[in-house]
């Protein structure tokens, strides 16, 4: 694939940025309340990306104490009910669709002629990464202007969560076409379900300014000291969320990948590339359950 000169003027400098102090700055500035400052912030945010906030709980862009609590702003209950059929598989975010597909030979497509490896994304776990061999994937990529919380496709009972440190480039269009392995290289924190649908991976990705990633069971995940992977295991008495509970959020914002197993599940005919798509909309439907993520476990 040709790489435009405009992408690589874009994502190549990138590589020379200190990427993780500059998301602490960016952290401590969104979490600043200081009146006139978020304020101003949030003002000039709402009119340079055009934010729709008809949907939001709070309707008002001053009553937010911080930047960062009008980002990751809640819905109103009842906006986004979900479908009646319990197979239907649901987009977990508000965003744009860059790629989906089946895993083929252990790899996910990236971009046009750019793949990354299952393993590699799973922070080099080879056993875990065999669970979605042959299976479906989803990426999708959240804008500025999109609702940053996070929610379940389908119910599952939580497993395990990873945390993998890395760096942060960003996560558009033009990065996604020139770095290699961006989002097995960008730092994340990867959350395993067991579902009705077998195995499935929600991989939420960090990126440049993305000051921190946080899950409903565990708070902030990030940023974290150290370099080192860090796992946590859930046994009896694992959460379980249901289709469309949320599961986390960013603060600031990026990417998540959904991995599912091989003959689990079939993505809609209507998804496509590059199509913009909101939480709790349709995405595919599960084949044939295997068990009750309501009933394991007692």
């Amino acid at each position: 694939m040709k790489i435009r000169l405009t992408d690589a003027l874009f994502a190549l400098p990138q590589y020379l940025l200190p990427h993780h102090l500059l998301s602490r700055f960016m952290g401590l500035l969104t979490r600043s309340q200081n009146r006139f400052w978020k304020n101003l912030f949030i003002k000039w945010f709402v009119w340079h990306y055009r934010v729709d906030l008809s949907e939001a709980e709070q309707l008002d862009p001053g009553a937010y104490p911080s930047f960062n609590r009008f980002f990751t702003r809640a819905l109103k209950s009842g906006v986004r009910p979900m479908p009646e059929d319990p197979a239907v598989i649901v987009s977990p975010a508000d965003g744009v669709v860059s790629q989906f597909g089946a895993i083929t030979d252990g790899e996910i497509i990236q971009a046009k002629g750019k793949t990354y490896g299952v393993a590699e994304l799973l922070g080099g776990n080879v056993r875990q990464a065999e669970a979605f061999r042959g299976g479906r994937f989803a990426t999708i990529y959240l804008s500025p202007r999109d609702y940053h919380r996070l929610h379940m496709p389908i119910a599952g009972r939580l497993e395990a969560m990873v945390h993998v440190p890395g760096r942060l480039f960003s996560v558009n269009a033009a990065t996604t076409a020139v770095i290699p392995n961006l989002f097995a290289r960008n730092e994340r924190v990867i959350a395993f379900f067991e579902t009705e649908a077998g195995p499935m991976a929600l991989v939420l990705i960090g990126a440049l300014f993305v000051a921190s990633i946080e899950t409903v069971w565990h708070g902030v995940v990030t940023p974290p000291k150290g370099q080192r992977i860090r796992t946590w295991r859930y046994q009896d008495g694992a959460p379980l969320l249901q289709r469309g509970e949320e599961l986390g959020r960013f603060n600031m914002g990026s990417t998540i990948i959904v991995l599912f197993g091989e003959q689990r599940i079939e993505w809609g005919d209507h998804l496509s590339s590059g199509a913009a798509i909101r939480m709790g909309q349709p995405i595919g439907v599960m084949n044939a359950p295997v068990f009750s993520a309501s009933t394991k476990h007692g």
